[in-house]
């Protein structure tokens, strides 16, 4: 559970600080950010910690849009309101959107070449490690989890059958295993 923040954590210095945060995060992660945005947020500039990052991923996942999009809204949000919101998302989108247009220019023109070609299927590799080494390094947030270890294991493992194994839709085990493990949570914690 999120709580308060504390007076002498690392925050961004101003709304130029943090579009100039996310305009670097962005620019950095070409084909999935996870890892850069872990990196960035958490160990790099301790704006966030590992479990204030993995829940607040896990609501970015299941709002409509880019993961990383609603992250940046949130945590631009949290720390100066509206505008921090839409500065974070400015930071996102609009230096990288200009780089994509260049790209978009030069792939065009070198498209047919093999070695273009055989270099993005090599990107599709990295990124898939990226992606699993993100996973590894956030496992630890989990022995804090009010579940606990084993729960949330089963619930992890459960995903992993659901969309990797039977290729059920994304959205409706988000919706069946994420409600779930809400209710579990909710339950657990329990009114105080």
């Amino acid at each position: 559970m999120t709580s308060p923040l504390p007076a002498d954590r690392p925050q961004p210095r101003s709304l130029t600080d943090l579009f100039l945060s996310f305009t670097w995060l962005a620019l950095q992660g070409f084909g999935g950010v996870l890892a850069v945005v872990q990196r960035e947020l958490v160990e790099r500039k301790r704006w966030m910690t590992r479990e204030e990052f993995v829940e607040e991923w896990a609501v970015a996942q299941i709002m409509p849009g880019p993961n990383v999009i609603n992250l940046s809204l949130m945590i631009g949000g949290r720390y100066f309101g509206l505008p921090g919101a839409l500065v974070a998302l400015a930071g996102m989108l609009l230096v990288p959107l200009m780089v994509v247009l260049a790209l978009a220019l030069v792939y065009a023109r070198f498209a047919d070449h093999p070695q273009v070609a055989g270099a993005l299927r090599g990107m599709g590799a990295v990124a898939a490690g990226l992606v699993a080494a993100t996973g590894l390094k956030l496992f630890s947030a989990l022995l804090k989890h009010p579940l606990g270890l084993p729960v949330c294991m089963a619930l992890g493992g459960a995903a992993f059958v659901a969309i990797a194994l039977l290729r059920l839709p994304l959205a409706w085990v988000l919706l069946v295993l994420g409600g779930l493990a809400c209710a579990l949570t909710w339950r657990k914690l329990g009114p105080r």
